[in-house]
């Protein structure tokens, strides 16, 4: 998973001794599929939000991944343990959701104020 604006490039490095072939399907934004030849590396960008683009390498059907699109500053990808910390967020009142891949959304409501520091934990159907 990775996460970035709208219209932030997106560099994609092939340090691996063969080809992969890069290959979002997103929803939204414009469909892409680019060979990648070892030690190559391309750039794109993806100019609207989107959630969990499913990227995918029609050379080795066993690697995906997924792109998460925002048009604001205030997101984070999880550490490996779950944990996140999404620092700088202004006052006011969010919902924040949390995606997985195969378990779907969670989302929760939450109001921060200055200076405040809120835990939040999520916790998913089937874990």
């Amino acid at each position: 998973m990775v996460a970035l604006r709208a219209n932030q490039p997106l560099e994609v490095v092939n340090d691996d001794p063969t080809t992969h072939n890069i290959h979002p399907m997103p929803a939204n934004n414009r469909e892409w599929n680019k060979a990648e030849i070892p030690g190559s590396k391309l750039e794109e960008t993806f100019p609207r939000p989107e959630i969990a683009i499913p990227v995918k390498c029609n050379v080795h059907p066993w690697m995906r991944s997924y792109v998460a699109v925002f048009k604001h500053p205030y997101f984070v990808v999880t550490g490996k343990d779950g944990s996140f910390d999404l620092s700088n967020l202004p006052p006011g009142t969010y919902t924040l959701e949390a995606w997985h891949e195969k378990l779907g959304a969670s989302t929760q409501k939450i109001t921060v104020g200055s200076n405040e520091t809120k835990s939040v934990d999520f916790v998913f159907k089937g874990m």
